[in-house]
C-alpha cells in the first residue's frame, strides 16, 4: 500500500530553523554595511558641492536663502572677494591688507547746491544732461525768480542814469553861476569906476563952489553904493569859484548819489546770479536730481564729478592700518568690472572713524572703527572706472612693497 508523504507527522530535526537564522543573519550583516557607504557618498558629495557649486546646488541656496558658511564665523567655503566685515578681513588676510571701498571721482562727488540766497526759487531750465562735461562757471539750471532779479537790475541801472544826470546837471548848474557871477563882478566893477570919476570931478567941483552940496552928496552915496556892489559880485563869485566848499559839497552830493547808484546796481548784479546755478570746477555731471518745476532739494540738484581722474575710498580696519604705507601698491575688485583695477595708496587718513560702507550682510559690523585711505588709480584703471562712480569694490592692499 503506497502511503502519501503529505499525510505523514514530519518530525522537527532542526535543520530547517538553522536555514532560516542564517538568512536572517546574512540580511542584517548586509544593512550595517549599507550605513558606511551611505556616509562616504554623503560626504564625497558635500565636498564635490562645496568644491564646484554646481548649478543645482546655487539655484537651492538662492530658493532658501541660505549662504554657504554662513553659520560659522571663519567660513572655509566663502571666496575672498565675497568677504563683507573687517573682522573676517582681519581673520582671513595675513598678507594683504584687504578692505570694502567704494570708486569716487577724484575730490569727491560734488553736489551742486542753488546760491545762497536763493530762498524758495524753483528750477525754471535745466542747462545740462547726464555725462555732459562742462567747465567751471558753466550755468547748469536756471532758476524762475531770474526775471524778478533782471527787473531789479534794469531799476538799478535806470536810477543810475538819473545820478550821473544830476551830477552833470549840479556841474553845468555850477558853471553857469560861475559864469554869471563873473559877469555881475565887471558891471559891478565898471560901474564902481564911473562912480569914482564922477566923485572926483564934483569933488572939484565942489571945492570951486560951481556945484551944490547936495548934488555933492548923491555922488558920494552913488559911488559908495557901486563899491558895495563890487564886494558883493566879489563874495558871490568866490562861491562858484573852482575848490571852495559851496561847489565842492554841491558836487560831492551829487557825486555821492552815483557811488550809492553804483552800488545798488553791483548788489543788483550780484543777486541776480542767484538766479543761476553754476558748475564749482571741471567736472562731469553724474546726476540730476531735480526736474523743471520743483524746489531744488536739499541734498543737491545735481551731481559732479572729476571723472578725468579716478581714485578709490577704502576703510580700513582700525587694527589693520598700522600695516599700510603710502606707494603700496593696490588691486580693486568687483563683479560689475571686467577686470582688476590697479593703482598705489596715496594719502591715508588722520581720523579713526565709523564705517560708512556698508555690505549687503545684515549682521555685519556697522560700528567697526576705520580709517579713511585714498587710492590713486592708474591711467588704464581710470578709464575703466569712469563709469563706476560709487561702485562697491574688495580693496587688496600689498601692504609693505611698494612700486
Amino acid at each position: 500500500m503506497t502511503v502519501d508523504p503529505s499525510t505523514l507527522p514530519l518530525a522537527d530535526n532542526g535543520m530547517a530553523a538553522s536555514a532560516e537564522n542564517k538568512t536572517a543573519q546574512k540580511s542584517s550583516w548586509s544593512r550595517w554595511f549599507l550605513v558606511p557607504l551611505l556616509m562616504g557618498t554623503l560626504f564625497t558629495g558635500a565636498v564635490i558641492g562645496m568644491y564646484f557649486q554646481p548649478p543645482g546646488l546655487r539655484v537651492f541656496f538662492n530658493t532658501t536663502g541660505l549662504e554657504p558658511g554662513a553659520g560659522t564665523d571663519t567660513p572655509i567655503a566663502v571666496a575672498i572677494q565675497q568677504v563683507s566685515t573687517q573682522e573676517q578681513v582681519a581673520v582671513i588676510s595675513e598678507g594683504d591688507v584687504v578692505a570694502l571701498g567704494r570708486i569716487i571721482p577724484r575730490g569727491d562727488v560734488i553736489s551742486v547746491a542753488t546760491p545762497s540766497g536763493a530762498s524758495d526759487a524753483r528750477i525754471a531750465d535745466i542747462n545740462v544732461t547726464v555725462g555732459a562735461t562742462v567747465k567751471a562757471g558753466d550755468v547748469l539750471a536756471v532758476l524762475d525768480n531770474l526775471p524778478q532779479l533782471q527787473s531789479a537790475v534794469a531799476s538799478a541801472t535806470a536810477d543810475l542814469r538819473v545820478s550821473e544826470a544830476t551830477l552833470l546837471q549840479t556841474q553845468a548848474s555850477n558853471a553857469a553861476s560861475l559864469r554869471e557871477a563873473q559877469a555881475a563882478l565887471e558891471r559891478a566893477e565898471a560901474a564902481a569906476v564911473v562912480a569914482r570919476a564922477e566923485l572926483a570931478r564934483s569933488t572939484s567941483l565942489l571945492e570951486r563952489g560951481v556945484t551944490t552940496r547936495a548934488d555933492f552928496d548923491q555922488i558920494v552915496a552913488t559911488a559908495t553904493e557901486t563899491e558895495r556892489s563890487v564886494e558883493s559880485a566879489m563874495a558871490t563869485l568866490s562861491r562858484y569859484a573852482t575848490g571852495s566848499q559851496t561847489v565842492q559839497a554841491d558836487i560831492a552830493v551829487a557825486q555821492a548819489n552815483v557811488a550809492a547808484a553804483n552800488a545798488d546796481l553791483d548788489t543788483a548784479m550780484q543777486n541776480l546770479d542767484r538766479a543761476y546755478v553754476r558748475a564749482p570746477e571741471t567736472g562731469t555731471i553724474l546726476g540730476i536730481n531735480v526736474r523743471v518745476g520743483e524746489r531744488p532739494p536739499s541734498d543737491g540738484l545735481i551731481d559732479l564729478g572729476d571723472t578725468s581722474h579716478m581714485t578709490v575710498e577704502a576703510e580700513v580696519y582700525q587694527t589693520l592700518i598700522g600695516r599700510v604705507t603710502i606707494g603700496d601698491p593696490v588691486t580693486v575688485s568687483a563683479e560689475a568690472l571686467s577686470q582688476d583695477l590697479n593703482g598705489v595708496v596715496s594719502a591715508i587718513g588722520l581720523e579713526i572713524g565709523r564705517q560708512s560702507i556698508m555690505s549687503d550682510d545684515p549682521a555685519s559690523n556697522t560700528d567697526a572703527r576705520v580709517v579713511d585711505v585714498i587710492i590713486v588709480l592708474d591711467d588704464a584703471s581710470s578709464r575703466l572706472a569712469q563709469r563706476f562712480t560709487n561702485l562697491e569694490a574688495i580693496v587688496r592692499i600689498d601692504a609693505g612693497r611698494t612700486q
